[in-house]
Parts: structure tokens; C-alpha cells; sequence
């Protein structure tokens, strides 16, 4: 979290915070967003602020490598988790924890060498 965001935080209400991840499927990698049961009444639109919780995550992950790392190292069924992200209903982001997976058999290959 920045500074800014500490300042933010404490002059409003922290907001939800969602999960995300990534789900592998045989056919492809599905974005899934994790929903806190107790989810502030002032988002209306389910799919609004799932899409605003992607896009900020692609915003902050290179989402080509990551994509890549995931379909390389996860199998069928396993969702890899990202990271969470904390919002408040007006779209404002209150902080994030978002780490791209480590593809280990790449890392493997670079100590090996």
C-alpha cells in the first residue's frame, strides 16, 4: 500500500476485499473472483465490479506471462491464486496484494544451468 493509499484508507471506509485467481480448465483459464459474504450494499452490479476487479489486476500483472506461467505449471482443476484486491463501491482501490505464480520448472532450468 502507498502512502497515499494509507491516507485514503483511514478517511473512508476500508472496503471489500476480493479474491482472485485463476481457474484451468481442459479448455482454457477462466479469471475468477472471490466474493466476501458480507459485501457492502453499495455495489449493484455483479458483473461491473468483477470486470473493474480484472481489469485492475491486468493492470498490475503482466497478463500474457502470467497466463503463460499458470497453463505451464497448473493442472486441470487448480485454481492459482493471485492475490487479493480491496475496493470501495465508487471504483476507488484502497490497496492490492497481487503476485504473478513463479513457473518453477523455468526457475529450475535457469538454476540448473
Amino acid at each position: 500500500m502507498t502512502e497515499s493509499d494509507d491516507a485514503d484508507a483511514t478517511d473512508a471506509p476500508t472496503g471489500d476485499t476480493f479474491g482472485v485467481g485463476i481457474h484451468v480448465t481442459e479448455a482454457d483459464l477462466q479469471f475468477v473472483v472471490h466474493v466476501p459474504s458480507d459485501i457492502d450494499s453499495g455495489w449493484t452490479d455483479p458483473d461491473e465490479f468483477q470486470r473493474l476487479v480484472e481489469r485492475i489486476v491486468w493492470d498490475r500483472l503482466d497478463r500474457e506471462s502470467t497466463l503463460r506461467g499458470i497453463a505451464r505449471t497448473a493442472d486441470t482443476g487448480d485454481t492459482v491464486t493471485l492475490g487479493r484486491v480491496t475496493l470501495r463501491p465508487d471504483g476507488t482501490v484502497v490497496s492490492t496484494t497481487l503476485n504473478a505464480p513463479t513457473d518453477a520448472a523455468e526457475n529450475d532450468a535457469l538454476t540448473d544451468s
